[in-house]
């Protein structure tokens, strides 16, 4: 087991980790205070797709968490990356909000429901039915198919919402086609951040709150991984899996000291 003090980069999932429910859960604003202050490399990753870092950054700011947009790494940028590397200039038909269109744009993809190289699914709040009408077609006219992450629902004050693994499953059963899914538990999540900073897995720790996203994604990616219990595994949870995280502890407050 690498000790922290080693570690020279850290990523760390969002929900659960350093919010609950729009709060900041304890010692998380210490953490990223200490991060900015040593000039630690992080990123903070989420497989929400719906909003571009700026938005993303003050939303965080209202829960009291205070970073920089360019320390936010969402499944949109990751998605965008993927496909300019793949298809640069490419054409894609996408369903999703600003935070993936926004990416696509900058990444220099032309959003088109004509002829499109791809059909990009991420988070919306407002599916609709002609657009997962067009998007089947366009599949079955070969269009290759891409989701920005697999979650199937989502959370509200009213309870869970069908997420984008829900909406990919229907475009899936309808054309016998599945999607190339790159957010999380997708390793390529990872290195794709990892480039981002310019890290290396041997110095680099993942923390989480998710056996079965978090901890195998980045152990997969070869990284130092931190399970926490504040989130959606507890302890007895964690016998379940035949993987173990490099390092449990119960919230992020317990690595301020450690970093």
């Amino acid at each position: 087991m690498r000790e922290n003090e080693h570690i020279e980069c850290w990523l760390t999932d969002m929900d659960g980790v350093l919010v609950h429910e729009n709060q900041a859960i304890p010692g998380a604003a210490e953490l990223i205070e200490r991060w900015v202050a040593t000039s630690k490399r992080f990123l903070v990753l989420t497989n929400n797709s719906i909003y571009t870092p700026r938005d993303l950054a003050a939303r965080l700011k209202a829960s009291g968490l205070e970073i920089p947009e360019e320390n936010l790494w969402t499944s949109a940028l990751a998605t965008a990356q993927f496909l300019k590397n793949q298809l640069p200039g490419g054409r894609a038909y996408v369903i999703g909000e600003a935070g993936l269109t926004t990416a696509l744009h900058e990444a220099g993809f032309v959003l088109t429901d004509q002829n499109p190289d791809y059909v990009v699914l991420g988070e919306t709040r407002t599916y609709s039915f002609e657009a997962i009408t067009k998007a089947i077609r366009l599949i079955l006219d070969g269009a290759r198919f891409i989701a920005t992450n697999p979650d199937v629902t989502g959370p509200s004050k009213e309870g869970p919402l069908p997420a984008t693994g829900s909406i990919a499953a229907l475009i899936t059963a309808a054309t016998s086609r599945t999607p190339y899914i790159v957010g999380k538990p997708n390793p390529m999540m990872f290195r794709s951040a990892m480039n981002q900073i310019d890290a290396h897995s041997e110095t680099t720790a993942m923390i989480g709150d998710r056996m079965d996203t978090d901890i195998i994604a980045g152990m997969e990616a070869g990284l130092h991984t931190v399970l926490v219990l504040t989130g959606i595994t507890q302890r007895p949870d964690i016998e379940a899996y035949p993987f173990r995280p490099a390092q449990i502890v119960d919230s992020v407050q317990d690595l301020i000291e450690q970093v």
